[in-house]
């Protein structure tokens, strides 16, 4: 038997369980990627995840450099995100799963929402908590009491849970009746990652599940949800992060192989980029929004933002 099988191996989508019933899809180094044969559903096998932690997700070093940044931008950058949400919910509470440094809260907050949220990273809880001054708690999703909800979003964070499957059945027993589930991930079956196949950006170990519009919508379903609206994303701070950066670093070493990038070095990249004057990034933001809403409308992005409504 393969080694990647010799663990316990379940779809998160279809409950498919049966080791004869997978498939290998991508080989990516070291990495073999299955593919479900009953539903599609793409993901890293446990094999390869079981000894990954998120408790230390981002250094300190990171965090000195997120203290730098400029925050109203990056608030503008998620009023996008409200816009949708506010399409369907106008107000009430919102629960954050996997805060990060905690700004989609900030600015659900600034909008009248009733905002807490987790996160299971040390430096990032502690400057959401402390230099935010954001209702977020520092514990496993899996560990935390019930409590009930108008809205519950994850942006980015489901791609990284080998129990997807348990959260969104631990989230439909926190969501009230018509609340919304909002969940950002990449999307395997998006533009970007058929044109790249195994050397998609958005694959790799960090990441365990590869969903698609059918596949995020079964799982939702089975757990009592209806999707009201799958629209594609692309988040083009990442874009300038790990793809221009990259890019410009290779071209100065006039060299084509991959460098080496430390997600403090990414940070201070991006901080460096967006150190303008406030009128300059007014004029960033009014062309940020139109980029992405325009990709957007044309199907053009490595992710998707999922709306479902809990029946």
């Amino acid at each position: 038997m393969k080694p990647y099988l010799e663990d316990k191996i379940q779809c998160q989508c279809c409950l498919n369980a049966d080791k004869s019933k997978f498939e290998e899809k991508f080989k990516k180094g070291d990495l073999i990627i299955l593919e479900c044969k009953n539903c599609s559903f793409v993901f890293i096998p446990w094999y390869y995840r079981k000894n990954i932690t998120y408790h230390d997700y981002k250094n300190e070093e990171v965090l000195n450099q997120i203290r730098k940044g400029n925050n109203w931008l990056k608030i503008q950058r998620h009023l996008l995100r409200f816009k949708l949400i506010q399409k369907y919910i106008k107000s009430g509470k919102l629960f954050d799963l996997g805060v990060g440094w905690g700004h989609f809260l900030l600015t659900g907050q600034q909008l009248g929402y009733e905002v807490s949220g987790i996160e299971i990273s040390k430096y990032p809880y502690l400057y959401s908590k402390n230099d935010l001054n954001l209702p977020v708690e520092h514990i496993d999703f899996f560990d935390m009491e019930r409590k009930m909800f108008d809205i519950i979003t994850m942006w980015d964070v489901l791609e990284h849970i080998d129990d997807a499957d348990r959260v969104i059945e631990k989230c439909s027993a926190m969501i009230n009746p018509n609340g919304l589930i909002v969940i950002q991930v990449p999307q395997i079956d998006s533009f970007i990652a058929q044109r790249k196949k195994e050397n998609w950006n958005m694959m790799g170990l960090d990441h365990v599940n590869y969903f698609s519009k059918s596949t995020i919508t079964l799982l939702l379903n089975r757990h009592g949800f209806e999707v009201v609206k799958i629209k594609s994303s692309i988040e083009l701070k990442l874009l300038l992060m790990y793809t221009i950066l990259p890019w410009v670093k290779r071209m100065k070493g006039n060299s084509k192989k991959e460098v080496a990038i430390s997600s403090s070095e990414r940070q201070a990249y991006y901080n460096k980029t967006t150190q303008k004057p406030k009128w300059v990034l007014v004029l960033m933001i009014f062309f940020h929004n139109c980029i992405y809403r325009f990709l957007s409308f044309l199907n053009i992005g490595e992710e998707m933002i999922v709306v479902a409504r809990k029946k």
